[in-house]
């Protein structure tokens, strides 16, 4: 089979939407239209709850890790390694574009990123990713926030790279890329920390809106004497 068809399928497999699914079969709702908006593991854990995210966060990797690994055995990638690292790259890309712009979803309304990526590259750079994901617990364990955590981690991926693999890596032009498209993707939260009005992790959003309760109707007034 052609190597071109594997990404298509890592596409395909990327636009696969946990949270939105998760959403519509725990509490049949858009999870587009409620909380931040996003189809990520933080909005799900605000409105679905922990188990439910924990869920999302590791499928969201696998759409990213699986076609990385799996995909250049599978397809006639040739047997030239150095080829076969840049398919495996290319598969991962597809997979990230698929996350973030869902043609199950007629292109609108996917995640940021950071989960499949993080599936891309602990694929392609376990070592690198293990650093970036410290780096990201230790930002979320001090100041409280998601997006500055998956900030901080997007820096370090390829400061990781650069410190294992050298400056020649192919890794390291995608790590920028990707750390750059985190970037982009988190413009909003980016807005939101500068103001000091991003939510903390851990704030739990109380679920869809609720129409708000009707008035009470005036009482009339007794027409008992007073004495």
């Amino acid at each position: 089979m052609s190597p071109f068809l594997g990404l298509v399928l890592a596409y395909l497999a990327g636009s696969i939407p946990a949270a939105y699914i998760a959403g519509k079969v725990t509490k049949g709702i858009d999870l587009r239209q409620h909380g931040s908006g996003n189809l990520g593991a933080t909005n799900v854990y605000r409105l679905l709850g922990a188990k439910v995210a924990v869920g999302v966060l590791l499928f969201d990797a696998a759409k990213g890790a699986i076609p990385v690994l799996w995909f250049p055995r599978l397809f006639n990638v040739g047997a030239d390694p150095q080829g076969a690292t840049l398919w495996a790259i290319g598969y991962g890309i597809a997979a990230i574009a698929g996350h973030v712009r869902p043609v199950f979803l007629l292109w609108k309304g996917g995640g940021k990123g950071v989960a499949t990526a993080s599936g891309v590259f602990g694929a392609l750079a376990p070592g690198a990713i293990a650093v970036a994901l410290t780096v990201w617990f230790l930002v979320l364990v001090v100041s409280g926030y998601m997006s500055l955590a998956s900030l901080a981690g997007a820096v370090a991926l390829p400061i990781a790279i650069v410190a294992i693999s050298g400056v020649r890596s192919p890794l390291l032009p995608v790590s920028v890329a990707v750390a750059a498209f985190v970037f982009w993707t988190h413009r909003a939260n980016i807005g939101r920390l500068r103001r000091g009005e991003e939510p903390r992790f851990g704030r739990k959003s109380g679920g869809p809106p609720t129409s708000p309760p009707a008035p009470a109707s005036p009482q009339p007034a007794s027409s008992e004497p007073r004495t």
